[in-house]
């Protein structure tokens, strides 16, 4: 079985390869969150720097299991994805 995301687009952004995915926020910590995805995989996400979700946005997400849509790009410095964006579905 293969755990590794299923990207919905992939585009070069530098060096960066920026992907996204679709899921449901389930576990949030500060700016840490958990994303289930439409395969029922569960992806540790950690909010990028320049995101302009907040922490505390993703509480209320996680609360009203909003699906959202997030981009993201791989790190080999931090265990999770990297989250440039999320939006509400």
């Amino acid at each position: 079985m293969d755990c590794v995301p299923k990207p919905m687009a992939v585009v070069a952004e530098g060096e960066a390869r920026v992907r996204t995915i679709d899921g449901v926020v389930t576990i949030v910590q500060e700016s840490r969150f958990q994303l289930v995805d439409d395969a029922g995989v569960a992806h540790l996400v950690v909010l990028g720097y320049e995101s302009l979700a907040e922490p505390d946005q993703l509480q209320a997400l996680a609360a009203g299991q909003r699906r959202v849509r997030v981009r993201y790009t791989d790190s080999a410095e931090v265990i999770g994805l990297i989250a440039h964006d999320v939006t509400t579905l």
